[in-house]
């Protein structure tokens, strides 16, 4: 357990970034499934012993507490109902999804071990603990354990998901294609899964599949703003100046604080000459980044402010 345990070379993975055409698109990695489990088949367990049923009434306080939001509560009834009896897996498992959504990555990859110790069969619970270990950076682990999970139900769509997220993070460009065609066979309303697909194909130049992609993210989410945002690039790169603004904008509609969007209609607004919006948008863009620590991007967009400052000042020369 301790060698499997010294888990993360960070507390959290590191964010990493891919470039889609025109800016810097940074990605979080995100962890599917991350939500308890209402409807747990335990058949004969009812009958068993005065401690196992002691247990089962304390998972199941604790996926009430889940349904009333109540996530403190409900993490201390799945350590109550794990400590009972230690060979009950969905303890641990629903365990490690409530300590993941309080954000105690350790902690929640520990549960998810003991449920696969527990119940080696457990196919969500090798992919969740393959989730914990990529967003702790051990991906050697993490591909192990996503790989486990995929031999026990090769259908379960977000492990499939989360060996797309490794495979992008190694440029694994193809491998990353394949993964995230399988999480979306399998999990068809997953937004996530044919956003990533769009950034892989981004990646071997396949503009129109990722257009495609992209697409079909917005098409389950219409508010997803990173996929508004990578559209708006590759019909800025086309020279759809007007069509790109128009996908600029539904992304800043759908996030107000993206500030990547900004930047993109502020290039647009200067393809356009129109000096003075890309001005404001782009000192828009600036103010977040700033708020954002984005340091390297506010150098960028205070040089092209710069840049648009001056040809607004030589347009209007008498």
């Amino acid at each position: 357990m301790k060698q499997l345990l010294g888990l993360f070379m960070n507390r959290s993975l590191n964010q990493y970034s891919l470039i889609a055409i025109v800016t810097v698109l940074v990605l979080g990695v995100n962890i599917h499934n991350i939500k308890p489990v209402f409807s747990i088949s335990l058949p004969g367990l009812l009958l068993a012993e005065n401690p196992r049923q002691t247990a089962l009434e304390s998972l199941s306080k604790g996926l009430q507490a889940i349904q009333g939001g109540k996530l403190a509560e409900a993490i201390a009834a799945f350590q109550q109902a794990a400590k009972i009896d230690p060979t009950l897996a969905p303890a641990h498992y629903n365990l490690g999804l409530a300590l993941r959504q309080w954000g105690q990555l350790q902690p929640a990859a520990e549960a998810f071990y003991q449920a696969t110790q527990t119940d080696p069969q457990f196919a969500p619970a090798f992919a969740n603990l393959g989730g914990a270990l990529l967003e702790g950076n051990n991906l050697p682990l993490a591909i192990a354990y996503l790989q486990k999970a995929l031999e026990l139900d090769p259908k379960l769509g977000f492990a499939h998901y989360n060996l797309g997220l490794v495979k992008e993070i190694q440029k694994d460009w193809d491998g990353a294609i394949t993964s995230f065609q399988q999480a979306i066979k399998y999990s068809p309303n997953s937004p996530e899964s044919a956003y990533h697909l769009g950034i892989s194909y981004l990646q071997k130049s396949q503009v129109e599949q990722a257009k495609s992609a992209f697409n079909q993210a917005i098409k389950i989410n219409p508010q997803y703003a990173e996929a508004h945002y990578n559209i708006g690039l590759i019909l800025y790169n086309q020279g759809e100046f007007d069509q790109a603004l128009d996908a600029f904008r539904k992304s800043t509609s759908a996030n107000a604080n993206y500030a990547d969007a900004y930047y993109g209609a502020g290039l647009v607004f200067v393809q356009n000459k129109q000096y003075q919006e890309a001005i404001k948008v782009l000192e828009y863009a600036r103010n977040l980044y700033q708020k954002q620590g984005k340091k390297q991007w506010v150098i960028n967009t205070d040089k092209l402010l710069t840049q648009t400052q001056t040809l607004d000042q030589n347009i209007n020369k008498p």
